[in-house]
């Protein structure tokens, strides 16, 4: 579990899990946006003290955070590979027949894992100071201009919601079920890539049987609760905008201003 960081909730008394949930959504679009638009190692750098320092607003311990990562470590791997010998360029570093490495695909190499580090990590942010309720709400009330035009905003914000929380209870559930097959004396580790493909048949078959035995006791639970969507549903506690969600908001745009004038550099 402590691998897998988006999807979880860790509860903490911060400025962070205090804010409302719809400028949290919409930061989190907004920074996933600019950082596609970042061009240099100095707009990474102003996006990861910024990162850096919403964590310590947050209270959420760094290294946590960054444990999370190991679980893309394989395609960061293959990401910043494909990169550096697939990007053309003029100054030639090192060759060797047809695979060549320039100075310019090294840069975008570094960019692209500099890139997906801080994509998972403000994602994580999102899912770790903001719990599912809260999250159904924003992603419900940032859908409600779409109504109207007969869009399920409600069932769209549900799924969502319960896809993302099903992230971290699916992977416990998969390392159950690998350390029983190994107890057997499954060989999970071992062989060729085939050979190892082939041992995970006896782990996806019943992740997925687990997996749709819990959606099944999620939707009975959820009828014997007599759930019938957003009709006539009330809140225990409406969303405001309060001042620091006023200034998350100005911060977040002086952010945006930062990286903007990065790229003129």
């Amino acid at each position: 579990m402590t691998r897998i960081t988006i999807g979880q909730y860790y509860p903490s008394n911060s400025v962070i899990h205090h804010l409302d949930p719809r400028i949290k959504l919409a930061g989190t679009m907004f920074f996933i946006t600019l950082l596609f638009f970042v061009n240099n190692f100095v707009g990474y750098g102003v996006a990861a003290l910024f990162v850096f320092l919403v964590v310590k607003l947050a209270k959420v311990p760094v290294l946590f955070l960054l444990r999370g990562l190991r679980t893309i470590l394989f395609i960061m791997i293959f990401m910043i590979v494909v990169n550096l010998f697939m990007t053309p360029g003029e100054n030639v570093l090192f060759s060797f027949g047809f695979l060549r490495i320039t100075s310019e695909g090294l840069s975008m190499a570094a960019q692209m894992g500099l890139r997906l580090i801080l994509l998972i990590s403000g994602s994580s942010i999102l899912t770790l100071t903001t719990s599912p309720i809260q999250l159904t709400d924003g992603i419900e009330a940032l859908l409600r201009p779409l109504k109207p035009l007969k869009v399920p905003a409600h069932d769209i914000a549900m799924m969502m919601t319960i896809a993302l929380r099903f992230i971290p209870t699916l992977a416990e559930e998969m390392d159950k079920i690998m350390k029983a097959q190994k107890a057997r004396g499954a060989e999970l580790d071992t062989g060729g890539l085939l050979k190892r493909a082939k041992s995970l048949l006896p782990i996806l078959v019943p992740l997925f049987v687990s997996a749709f035995k819990r959606a099944d006791e999620l939707a009975t639970a959820m009828e014997a609760r007599c759930y019938r969507g957003d009709v006539n549903r009330t809140r225990m506690k409406t969303m405001r905008i309060a001042k620091r969600d006023i200034v998350a908001t100005a911060a977040i745009v002086l952010f945006g201003v930062l990286l903007f004038l990065t790229r003129l550099i």
